[in-house]
């Protein structure tokens, strides 16, 4: 059943969010560094948890020059491949699309565009069609489908004139597929058996000398740019990859050709290929692709050696974050601390919001969710870093996650889990992402090209035969609309970001985890203001009564309904699928460090724990105090390992950091600025 009107849905839910329907855009972001604001546009100086982003696939976005559609003829390796009406081939979206499209885009509240990749593809492949971007052919101009390299530099020019960041997705794990193997291919790059595929040649078979022997088509020797990643001597050549093991690092991912990202010259090339990107075009940051693909040791040069580079051309804040496709924060955030790199797209955000709002599972594990943030605390990184979000075009949209999970859900039902989703991404740490279409109530079939709709009017049959979540059209319409409901709450949502420091930069702290009455709760504060915003989610259906200790003694309310204060508890009451966001009217008061206790460390994850419990003078219902921790070495010499100012006090190390140290150096700084230190053996 269709919804036959937004407008009535968009009141509803402004109603049951405490939210204007109203939207306004997104004012600019203070500077961190005013006297750097008088220099630079603030968009270069603004901190990166400050954004708002959108992810968008060009080619399904909008066309905006019908004349690059099928890309360019002198370049046929790079052209072809349109079919407006398959799921798989190139639908005519382009750079030219996304610059006609941000007066939509800015008007939701988004600071940064993060798109696909731009490079030149092989636009044809045996298993598909390029409209994704990740089979990059030439890593020096933008792929003919989605225009020029002065179309990208006018985007982004139109972009920083509206104060929007643009962000480049990248690829270092692979290359088109062009390299074959004469024990799996025949003379002509077909398969000897028939059927697509290379055994993974291990590191055990190398040894023992059983390995492909590479080769190229004669037609294809050269197709690569820049020239050196034409030599198969690059790659590692072990056959494809069947996410088992040392395959994920060393084989062909999906039969791309794999770079031997070991090699210092491949590090060297691939280094140089992203500084000269940064030089040309000035983006402001990239997401790198298939990071959990590359050797460790690759990310730890090219990390720093890119951020480096952007600062020495005159961008301070050049952001980087990884696609690290797993839900476990010890597999994430072995690549913010040891990998080097300064945020990841956080997929157990993803999965366990997926889980607790739109499957229905226990909410237990959006507490465990922000307790494991301690994995992500060390000297350059931060789980306030890292990039939260709900779908995207590998793993689905949130419509398809509610459909899923709430299939005989009403459609006003469905959109308030949506609307919810959105507003736990944008109140939680991090920085919120939201998947192109989602605020369109996009729903499609599955992840992968099931969940890469138009936004433009669509041709495909299975993605028009869609119900959307709040609305009655369907992908078959424009849909670039700004008075659909999610649009205006996401909008709604980035204004109470702007407006409030503690929801972009502030601590988070669990407050309240109860599964029966499925509500979450939880606490920002900037260290600075030291002012406590409470935002209570009630994820059931049914309206619930919610109580928890506090330390003011009265609360505004910012969004949803009012709070009562008695002998320091706050009561309030939520309607079903809705959310209070409450800031007190006093500042918290610090209270004492009286004393400092170790806990037992223990292994768990390839980590080690090292847990302390902080005595505090006067026992408050949220204890504030920043807690850092060192080692210490037999000469007394001290190293940085983590902070953490949020409950249960820990740090959380991998095991070289302490090898062969003597103590641990633990200093705790109250809210009030007293100091306590204390060493424990080690």
């Amino acid at each position: 059943m269709k919804l036959k009107s937004s407008l009535l849905l968009t009141s509803a839910i402004a109603a049951l969010l405490g939210l204007s329907a109203c939207t306004e855009p997104k004012s600019e972001m203070p500077p961190s560094n005013p006297e750097q604001a008088q220099a630079l546009p603030a968009y270069l100086t603004r901190d990166i948890q400050d954004d708002v982003f959108y992810f968008v696939m060009p080619d399904r976005f909008h066309n905006g020059n019908a004349e690059n559609d099928n890309g360019d003829p002198s370049k046929p390796i790079s052209f072809g491949g349109l079919d407006k009406s398959s799921k798989w081939a190139f639908h005519g979206g382009d750079m030219r699309g996304v610059e006609a499209k941000l007066d939509y885009i800015q008007e939701m509240g988004i600071t940064a565009i993060w798109m696909t990749p731009l490079l030149r593809n092989r636009a044809v492949q045996q298993d598909g069609f390029g409209h994704h971007g990740y089979w990059v052919i030439d890593f020096t101009e933008i792929d003919p489908h989605f225009g020029t390299n002065e179309d990208l530099r006018s985007l982004i020019d139109a972009a920083h004139e509206r104060g929007i960041k643009v962000f480049f997705d990248i690829i270092t794990n692979h290359t088109a597929d062009v390299i074959k193997y004469k024990e799996c291919h025949k003379p002509d790059g077909t398969f000897i058996k028939g059927e697509p595929g290379c055994e993974y040649k291990s590191t055990d078979d190398l040894a023992k000398g059983n390995t492909y022997t590479p080769f190229v088509l004669d037609a294809e020797k050269d197709v690569k740019v820049p020239a050196w990643l034409n030599d198969p001597k690059y790659y590692n050549n072990q056959g494809d990859s069947f996410w088992e093991g040392e395959s994920a690092i060393n084989g062909d991912f999906v039969g791309l050709d794999d770079l031997k990202t070991s090699d210092p010259e491949v590090l060297a090339g691939m280094t140089e290929i992203f500084k000269n990107i940064i030089t040309e075009f000035k983006p402001d940051g990239f997401r790198i692709d298939t990071v959990k693909h590359v050797d460790l040791s690759f990310w730890q040069s090219f990390g720093p050696a890119i951020i480096d580079h952007a600062k020495d051309i005159g961008i301070p804040n050049f952001h980087i974050f990884g696609e690290v496709y797993d839900g476990n924060p010890a597999v994430l955030s072995k690549f913010t601390t040891a990998g080097k790199l300064p945020s990841v797209l956080d997929f157990s955000f993803h999965f366990n919001v997926k889980d607790a709002l739109f499957h229905n599972k226990d909410v237990n594990r959006l507490g465990q969710l922000f307790d494991n943030d301690d994995y992500y605390r060390d000297a350059d990184s931060s789980p306030n870093l890292l990039m939260n979000f709900l779908g995207n075009h590998d793993a689905g949209r949130v419509g398809y996650f509610i459909n899923q999970g709430f299939a005989d859900a009403s459609p006003a039902e469905k959109l308030q889990r949506s609307v919810l989703g959105h507003a736990f991404m944008y109140m939680s740490r991090g920085v919120p992402v939201v998947y192109y279409g989602d605020e369109q109530g996009f729903t499609g079939d599955g992840g992968d090209v099931d969940a890469r709709e138009n936004m433009d009017p669509s041709l495909v049959d299975v993605y028009n035969d869609n119900v959307l979540i709040g609305t009655s059209k369907t992908t078959a319409d424009d849909n670039f609309d700004p008075k659909h409901p999610i649009y205006q709450s996401l909008a709604n949502f980035a204004k109470l970001r702007s407006e409030h420091k503690a929801l972009r930069s502030g601590l988070h702290q669990n407050r309240l985890i109860n599964n029966d009455q499925r509500i979450v709760a939880f606490s920002r504060i900037d260290t600075g203001e030291l002012v406590e915003y409470i935002a209570i989610f009630n994820m059931s259906t049914q309206t619930q009564e919610v109580a928890l200790k506090v330390d003011s003694l009265s609360y505004e309310s910012i969004v949803g309904g009012k709070a009562a204060i008695q002998n320091g508890e706050l009561k309030t009451k939520l309607e079903g699928l809705s959310f209070t966001l409450l800031r007190a009217e006093q500042t918290h008061k610090g209270s004492e460090v009286f004393d400092i206790e170790m806990g037992g460390k223990y292994a768990e994850n390839e980590r080690v724990f090292l847990p302390v419990t902080l005595r505090f003078g006067k026992q408050q219902a949220l204890s504030l105090a920043d807690v850092s921790f060192f080692a210490v070495d037999k000469e007394g010499n001290e190293t940085f390992l983590a902070s953490d100012n949020t409950q249960p006090y820990r740090a959380v190390v991998m095991p070289e950091l302490i090898e062969g140290m003597q103590q641990l150096k633990v200093v705790a700084k109250d809210s009030s600025g007293n100091d306590m230190s204390k060493s424990f053996a080690l």
